[in-house]
């Protein structure tokens, strides 16, 4: 060794002990690091669980129905059907057992249902044809993690599909009820499932006044304790705007397609809000960001149709631990689409009419003379299938009134029900009157007299826009309504009826059948005049011999 040269053997020493040492660490560590890595992603991803035993739908079962596709009598709207969780145990009525999903797929599968993308059900509410006759929309809310355990090998026998709808900021939290991301991951490389949007963070009730109230998060101005003051307008538009935001930038992040849908916390679009414009508010803030917002609730019939696509928001079937198959297969059966005249006699079909006020009676008796009435005088009124004829337009109604007694008992036709644009048709012994609107803003637009009678035979068409009302062959009324323009004038037909006299004198329909129009008639045949035809206006008058 050189004088004032360092030896280099023992700093080669140190760097060979610090590698060795290095890699025995390494070596000891590496089984431990393995185990942790396998711990976290086992507790990142749950196994799924076997389907139930069953028997497996034939080859074909679940796909389109025969006849299917796009346009003419094979098509119709979805019926939308909203689940939340899938699980063996668990008291709420909200998680749906493995066995009774599998046995409702199954019924689908068999009756020729096929299921759709979100994509498919964006597509038609954005005015697309409407899909194969007998399709379902299937969703489930909240993002629980029965969905990846039990429900995606059902989804998988039946080969249909479904959409998640993520609380975006509860993925991977309190596990193990909330999917994580790593699970949703997996569900979407099967592309059995997409998902869509339920909040970020105000799926939840929150205080909205000094006393404490708590009420939707989502939907009101929350109170604020530290200034003793609910939230301006202002300060609760930018909340909602910042969580929605929000919520899309967390499935940005984990790469998953925009979401198209939103589905209302505690499906709220029809719950109260403290202060007016709040709904207004949530629904501009929305619609700026979403196709549609689905709620299993809302103030009127809003199943997937141009009804609901018009007004933005779907109405939804709720499924639930206690719907059996025999209340699944009649609720679907209530909620899949008719065209007008598909059920001629309404009078008839006795599980279809949905009373409505206080009102407790079922069926069509209370109309048709067997009972039983609300009291021996009083007030009836119900929709006929409001679900499956939210969509109705352009037919025609046929009905035979009697037992009407001048002065103490009358009825009412109404059509477009459920709509924007309802019409009343008011029948008593000696008079027809047209009532347009609802609730404080429906008012009289046309009356005419009648020949006074018991008996009276009225016709009622609805063309578009436009409601035309004969009464026994002679007497007219036409009406056209701008606001029934589209999807907001569409609608079926309900009925009411009145006795304000002596007791058990009630009027009753004697028959009532619904057609649809297949051919728009000419002006010859009693269409009207350019006059009745102007939005708003209405005429009365007798009909022309050539239109009895």
């Amino acid at each position: 060794m050189r004088r004032g040269v360092p030896d280099p053997a023992p700093v080669r020493t140190a760097v060979v002990r610090a590698v060795l040492g290095l890699l025995a660490l390494t070596l000891v560590a590496l089984p431990f690091y393995a185990a942790w890595r396998y711990d976290a992603h086992r507790r990142a991803v749950t196994p799924q669980a076997a389907p139930p035993a069953g028997a497996r739908p034939v080859a074909g079962e679940a796909g389109p129905p025969r006849g299917g596709g796009p346009g003419g009598d094979a098509a119709a709207p979805p019926v939308v059907l909203a689940y939340h969780d899938i699980g063996p145990r668990g008291g709420s009525r909200y998680t749906v057992t493995p066995e009774a999903f599998d046995a409702q797929l199954a019924a689908l599968a068999r009756a020729g249902y096929r299921s759709l993308s979100t994509e498919e059900f964006v597509r038609y509410l954005d005015g697309g044809p409407p899909p194969a006759r007998r399709s379902v929309y299937l969703t489930f809310d909240d993002g629980t993690h029965g969905l990846w355990v039990y429900g995606d090998r059902i989804l998988a026998r039946y080969r249909m599909r479904a959409a998640a709808f993520l609380i975006t900021g509860s993925v991977g939290s309190h596990r193990p009820y909330y999917l994580s991301w790593q699970e949703i991951g997996r569900m979407a490389a099967t592309d059995r499932w997409d998902f869509q949007d339920h909040t970020h963070a105000l799926h939840r009730r929150d205080a909205v006044d000094a006393s404490g109230t708590r009420a939707s998060a989502l939907s009101n101005r929350l109170w604020l304790p530290g200034d003793r003051r609910q939230e301006r307008e202002d300060e609760y538009r930018a909340r909602i705007a910042r969580d929605l935001d929000t919520s899309l930038a967390e499935f940005a992040r984990h790469g998953l397609p925009r979401p198209r849908l939103f589905a209302y916390p505690f499906s709220e679009a029809s719950e109260p809000v403290n202060f007016p414009t709040a709904k207004g508010i949530l629904r501009h803030e929305l619609a700026d960001r979403f196709a549609a917002g689905l709620t299993n609730n809302s103030d009127r019939p809003l199943p997937a149709g141009r009804r609901a696509a018009a007004a933005r928001e779907v109405r939804r079937l709720e499924i639930t631990r206690a719907t059996d198959l025999t209340a699944f297969r009649a609720e679907l059966d209530l909620w899949t689409a008719e065209e007008p005249g598909a059920r001629p006699d309404p009078l008839h079909d006795a599980a279809g009419w949905e009373h409505t006020g206080a009102t407790s009676q079922g069926g069509a008796g209370v109309f048709t003379g067997r009972g039983p009435y609300p009291g021996r005088t009083g007030f009836a009124a119900a929709s006929y299938r409001p679900v499956a004829t939210a969509d109705w337009t352009d037919y025609r109604l046929d009905v035979t009134v009697d037992r009407l007694r001048e002065a103490t008992n009358n009825v009412g036709i109404v059509v477009r029900d459920g709509s924007l644009a309802p019409v009343t048709v008011a029948l008593s012994h000696s008079y027809v009157s047209l009532l347009a609107g609802t609730g404080d803003r429906r008012a009289e637009v046309v009356r005419r007299t009648l020949e006074d009678n018991a008996v009276h035979r009225v016709r009622v068409t609805v063309r578009g826009a436009r409601t035309e009302v004969v009464v026994d062959g002679r007497f007219r009324i036409d009406w056209t309504e701008p606001s029934a323009a589209g999807g907001n004038g569409r609608g079926g037909l309900a009925l009411n009826i009145r006795n304000g006299g002596a007791p058990g004198e009630w009027p009753r329909f004697a028959s009532l059948r619904v057609s649809p129009l297949r051919v728009a008639s000419s002006p010859a045949a009693g269409t009207g005049t350019a006059a009745g035809a102007r939005a708003g206006t209405g005429t009365a008058g007798a009909v022309p011999a050539e239109a009895r």
